[in-house]
C-alpha cells in the first residue's frame, strides 16, 4: 500500500535530462550528440597506455579504500542514471533513467528506469539495484568522498520496481546531477557466502570479483602487472540510445602498463600501442620523434579545449608546523620562479594557474563585488585580510617584479614568523632548522622541483625530495603523512559539494578524504554551503568567487601551471576520429569514447 501511495504521488514525467540552470542543449528526441560520428564502424582494437600515476592494479573494485583499480574501469563498466555531454556544462541526459523530474521545492529528484536496461549477467537494472549501490557507497567500506559529496542527501526511496526518489536535506540545484551520475552496480556483485565464516562478503572483501555493471565493456584478458583488456559487449543494452550512439566503437581496449615515462615513450615509438597522452613539455618538444613520426604513421596532435584549468598545485599540509603558519606558506610560494621555469624548462607551453576556477565564470576578478562581500564580511577576522582586497595573483618574476624582490619579501615574512638564518640554516627561536620534505611517487619529479629547491636554499630552507613507490605514496596521502606534495586537481564550471571534501573542516579530520591541505576554517565551510545551496546563477557565482578568494589567499596551495590543449600522439594509420574534439573532453577519454578503428592498410 505504501509503495502504491508513493507511486501515485510521483511527479508527471516529461524531462529527458536535467540542467542546473534549466537550459538543455539537446532537445527531447535528439538522435545523437553533435561531436560523435553516428555511423562510426564497430570493431578493431585501441591499445593505449594509462595516463594515471598508478603503476599497476590489484583489484577490480574501484570504490573501496585499499588498493588500486585498473584505469578507466569505472567509465567503461558502470552506467549511471544520467550521463553528461562533452560539449555542455552542468547538464545530464537520461542513460539508465528514461525520465528525470526535480521537485519544484528542490528537495527531491525522481528517476524512472528504462525497462530495457540490463546488467552484464542479463538481469534487469531495477530500483533495488540503484538503492543497493547508493547504500553501499554511503557505507563504511568505500572512499569517504562519497559521504562528503552526498552529505545533503537525506535518503533514497524505492517507489516501485523501476522508480526511485532521492530526498535532499535542503534545496541544492547540483544534487540531481550528483546522484544521477553515481555508478549503479548489481546486487549480485560479490554476493557470495564466505565458506569460512558462513557470512556474505562485506564490500571491502569484494576485491577481484568481476564487477557486474551495465556499461558498454566487460573485463577481458588480464596480465597482472602488464595490461588489462576490456571487451565491447555486442549486446550492450544502450548501444542505440541517443546518448550512446557513435560511442564505444572499439571491440577491444587494451591498457598497457609501463614502469616509467621513458619506457612508455620508447614503447610508443616501437609500435606497442597506438595512443599516448603527454604531460611533459620537454618530451613533447624534443623526444616525440622517430621513423614512425617521419612516415606519418604516428601523428602529434594538439587539441584545443575549453576545460576549466583546474588548480594543479604544490599542496602544503597545514596540519604540520611550520606549514600551519600562513606567513611561512606565503614565503614558500614567493620562492617559486614560474616564469623562469616556463621559459627554460617548459618551452613556453604553459600558463600559470591563478586560482581554483580558471577559465570559468567562478574565477574571482578584481575587488570583491557587493554580493561577494556580503558572504565574506561576517567572517572578517577569520579570513586573511587579503581576501577583502584584489583577487589573488601568484608572484611574478617578470615586468616590474624580480626573483630577488620576491625573496626579500619572503625573508621579511619568515622573520615575522620567528625564523632567522643562523649557522647557514633558517632556524626558529628553539634553534630548529626548517627542513621540509617533498613527497613524490616517481624520481622524474626531482627535475621540476629542483629550481624551487635552489631558491628556497637562498632563504635557508631545506626542501628534501623523497621519491617512494606508488603504494607507499598512496598510503601516506591517505594518512596525510607528508609536508608537501604535487596534485593536479580537475577543474569545473559547476563546483558543488565535492569542495567540502577538498577544503571542508570535516574532511580535514577524515582520513583518506580529499582535503590534503588540512584547511579547516568555518568561514570556508559556510561559503561552500552557500555555494551548494544557491538557488540562482547570480548567488552561485558570488559564492564560488568568494570561495576562490578565501582558499587562494590562505596560501595552502602554491599554483603550478596548466595547458589549453591536450597533447596526444596517435597512430593515424590505425585510428580514425571525429574532425573536432568537443570543448569539454578530457584527453584520451575522448578517443576511448568516440574514435574508431580504420580498416587495415
Amino acid at each position: 500500500m505504501l509503495l502504491v501511495l508513493a507511486a501515485l504521488s510521483a511527479p508527471a514525467w516529461a524531462a529527458h535530462g536535467y540542467a542546473i540552470w534549466g537550459d538543455l542543449k539537446y532537445p527531447a528526441g535528439f538522435t545523437h550528440f553533435g561531436y560523435v560520428n553516428p555511423q562510426a564502424p564497430k570493431g578493431g582494437e585501441l591499445p593505449l597506455v594509462s595516463n594515471l600515476r598508478t603503476s599497476t592494479f590489484d583489484k577490480y573494485n574501484p570504490f573501496t579504500l585499499r588498493g588500486s583499480a585498473p584505469a578507466y574501469l569505472s567509465n567503461l563498466m558502470f552506467d549511471s542514471l544520467l550521463t553528461g555531454a562533452l560539449d555542455e556544462n552542468g547538464a545530464g541526459y537520461g542513460l539508465l533513467a528514461e525520465d528525470v523530474q526535480a521537485a519544484p521545492d528542490g528537495l527531491s529528484v525522481t528517476f524512472r528506469l528504462r525497462s530495457t536496461a540490463r546488467f552484464h549477467n542479463g538481469d534487469p537494472v531495477l530500483a533495488a539495484d540503484v538503492k543497493h549501490s547508493f547504500d553501499t557507497l554511503m557505507g563504511p567500506h568505500t572512499s569517504p568522498v562519497y559521504k562528503t559529496i552526498l552529505a545533503e542527501v537525506a535518503g533514497l526511496d524505492v517507489l516501485d520496481e523501476r522508480t526511485v526518489r532521492y530526498r535532499f536535506r535542503k534545496p541544492n540545484r547540483e544534487l540531481p546531477l550528483t546522484v544521477g551520475g553515481l555508478p549503479v552496480f548489481s546486487r549480485q556483485w560479490g554476493n557470495q557466502i564466505d565458506p569460512k565464516t558462513g557470512q556474505r562478503k562485506t564490500f571491502d572483501q569484494v576485491v577481484t570479483d568481476i564487477p557486474i555493471g551495465s556499461g558498454p565493456y566487460r573485463i577481458g584478458p588480464v596480465n597482472f602487472g602488464r595490461d588489462i583488456t576490456y571487451l565491447r559487449d555486442p549486446a550492450y543494452w544502450a548501444r542505440d540510445l541517443p546518448v550512446r550512439r557513435g560511442t564505444a566503437n572499439f571491440d577491444r581496449i587494451t591498457v598497457k602498463i609501463y614502469k616509467d615515462n621513458t619506457a612508455r615513450l620508447e614503447a610508443l615509438k616501437a609500435g606497442e600501442f597506438d595512443l599516448m597522452r603527454f604531460f611533459s613539455a620537454g618530451d613533447w618538444a624534443r623526444r616525440v620523434t622517430g621513423k614512425r613520426f617521419d612516415s606519418g604513421e604516428l601523428v602529434k596532435g594538439e587539441f584545443q579545449h575549453r576545460l576549466p584549468t583546474g588548480f594543479q598545485s604544490y599542496v602544503l599540509n597545514t596540519r604540520r608546523p611550520p606549514l600551519d603558519d600562513i606567513r611561512v606558506r606565503q614565503a614558500l610560494g614567493l620562492a617559486l620562479d614560474y616564469e623562469w621555469m616556463n621559459r627554460q624548462m617548459f618551452y613556453g607551453a604553459y600558463q600559470r594557474v591563478r586560482g581554483l576556477f580558471g577559465n570559468t565564470d567562478c574565477s574571482a576578478q578584481g575587488l570583491p563585488s557587493p554580493a561577494e562581500l556580503a558572504l565574506l564580511e561576517p567572517w572578517r577576522g577569520r579570513l586573511p585580510d587579503a581576501v577583502f582586497g584584489p583577487a589573488f595573483e601568484p608572484p611574478r618574476t617578470d615586468g616590474d617584479r624580480s626573483l630577488r624582490q620576491n625573496l626579500r619579501q619572503a625573508q621579511a615574512l619568515l622573520r615575522e614568523a620567528g625564523w632567522t638564518v643562523k649557522d647557514g640554516a633558517l632556524r626558529n627561536a628553539e634553534g630548529k632548522a626548517m627542513v621540509l620534505e617533498y613527497l613524490d611517487s616517481a624520481e622524474v619529479g626531482a627535475r621540476v622541483v629542483a629550481p624551487w629547491t635552489r631558491n628556497l636554499e637562498k632563504l635557508g630552507v631545506q626542501l628534501r625530495f623523497r621519491p617512494v613507490d606508488f603504494a607507499l605514496y598512496q598510503q601516506r596521502l591517505r594518512t596525510f603523512d607528508f609536508d608537501i606534495i604535487s596534485l593536479a586537481y580537475g577543474g569545473t564550471s559547476t563546483p558543488g559539494a565535492e569542495y567540502a571534501d577538498l577544503f571542508g573542516s570535516q574532511a580535514a579530520r577524515t582520513e583518506d578524504s580529499g582535503n590534503h591541505t588540512g584547511l579547516a576554517n568555518p568561514a570556508v565551510d559556510a561559503i561552500i554551503e552557500r555555494m551548494t545551496a544557491a538557488s540562482d546563477r547570480a548567488s552561485f557565482t558570488a559564492a564560488c568567487r568568494a570561495l576562490d578568494r578565501a582558499v587562494s589567499h590562505s596560501h595552502v596551495l602554491i599554483p603550478q601551471w596548466s595547458a589549453t590543449t591536450h597533447r596526444m600522439a596517435y597512430n593515424a594509420w590505425r585510428l580514425a576520429r571525429p574532425e573536432q574534439m568537443p570543448p569539454y573532453a578530457s584527453g584520451e577519454v575522448w578517443a576511448i569514447d568516440t574514435w574508431w578503428a580504420r580498416e587495415s592498410r
